[in-house]
């Protein structure tokens, strides 16, 4: 089993403990009809130890998912992928299609908030996953609305070497003036 299957799995056993317990406390609280003080005292013991047992999963929960990104996404290999829009006055984004080393890695349909909000100087991230160090080529399809209002999907292919830490990798669209036409460019941080 992983250790992070096991990890979820004792956490939902601690989740199904607690809600036993707390049913067998409302189901103590219903039978005892007007108990001596001695049980109430008991009852209110009880509900702070479920209490602080609701408190301990919960951050064992918060624990467990900063572990699980650890273990899925680490810094060694991680690599993100970033969509941003310098001015884009003479192209209308419609969606972004990435391939990684010829594997389709994302793909997104852009809102016209979205779109407004990249505008603004927005930054997007469309892709967070996993690359060994070594040499690697990107791909991405920009489809949407060029000068004129004509339909216009162009590409933008860079050949990077991922080095040993986190790589960063931003497709900026900005306009060209001098040729009236946008301009679809790969950065590697």
């Amino acid at each position: 089993m992983k250790p992070v299957s096991a990890l979820r799995s004792f956490a939902a056993l601690a989740l199904c403990l607690l809600a036993l317990a707390a049913g067998a406390q409302t189901k103590v609280a219903a039978a005892a009809p007007a108990a001596p003080a001695a049980p109430a005292a008991q009852a209110q013991g009880l509900d702070e130890r479920v209490q602080q047992a609701k408190s301990d999963v919960i951050k064992l929960n918060r624990d467990l998912l900063v572990l699980e990104e650890e273990l899925l996404f680490p810094a060694s290999t991680q690599v993100a992928l970033f969509v941003s829009m310098d001015v884009g006055k003479l192209f209308e984004l419609d969606s972004v299609q990435i391939k990684l080393d010829d594997k389709l890695v994302a793909n997104h349909l852009y809102t016209p908030m979205e779109v407004q909000a990249l505008h603004r100087g927005g930054v997007q991230r469309v892709y967070l996953g996993n690359l060994k160090t070594g040499s690697h080529e990107i791909v991405a399809f920009f489809t949407g609305k060029g000068p004129h209002d004509r339909d216009y999907k162009r590409g933008a292919t860079i050949k990077f070497d991922k080095g040993a830490g986190a790589g960063y990798v931003e497709l900026r669209i900005k306009d060209s003036t001098g040729k009236l036409q946008p301009e679809f460019d790969v950065k590697v941080w």
